[in-house]
């Protein structure tokens, strides 16, 4: 098929339009990503100036308080509480495995079993009486003392109430007497003799 010389003049006049118009879009396009580019870069400008400062703020007023808190209560407990019981338990284990070598010690030289029960009895009990005394004190520090009802009581009793009051409404309701409320099945048929 044969294309007459005018249809392919329209031919080449659209094809060089297109080209026109596509070469023109990718300069578009060129321009719009340069765009794009800079409102982000303003974009990041904005956020390091504005935004980042207005959360470390907000951050420092209300939530930083409550994280030193926890971090110092944390630091108390494993600090006045774990560190102290941990080495009671540790030096007192220490201490029997001193007093094992010892007596090991002894019955390899060959002179025998010289312990002292009662002495080591009383050692005993002082040093466990000296212990619960220091770790009972150390957790009556740790654990606050509570202070009357808190908000979880109230809103417990005042439930309770209510429930107590839906029950005895409900028990009243069953076992009053009213005729009225009472409807025959069918009124219209004769009772059964």
């Amino acid at each position: 098929m044969s294309l007459s010389r005018k249809r392919k003049k329209e031919l080449r006049n659209l094809q060089s339009q297109a080209n026109k118009l596509w070469e023109s879009q990718q300069v578009l396009v060129g321009e719009a990503g340069s765009v794009a580019r800079e409102a982000g870069r303003q974009l990041g400008n904005y956020s390091r100036e504005h935004v980042v400062p207005t959360v470390q703020s907000t951050y420092g007023q209300y939530a930083a308080p409550y994280v030193d808190r926890g971090v110092k209560f944390s630091k108390k407990f494993v600090n006045d509480g774990i560190i102290p019981a941990t080495g009671t338990v540790v030096g007192s284990a220490l201490s029997v495995w001193d007093a094992a070598n010892e007596a090991r010690a002894r019955l390899a030289a060959g002179r025998g079993m010289n312990i002292d029960f009662a002495r080591l009895q009383k050692k005993a009990d002082k040093r466990g009486k000296a212990v619960s005394k220091k770790l009972s004190a150390q957790l009556r520090s740790v654990q606050p003392e509570k202070k009357g009802l808190g908000a979880g009581g109230v809103i417990a009793i005042i439930l309770g109430v209510g429930a107590a009051i839906g029950v005895l409404y409900a028990a009243w309701q069953t076992l009053r007497a009213d005729d009225e409320l009472w409807v025959a099945d069918d009124p219209l048929r004769a009772p059964d003799a």
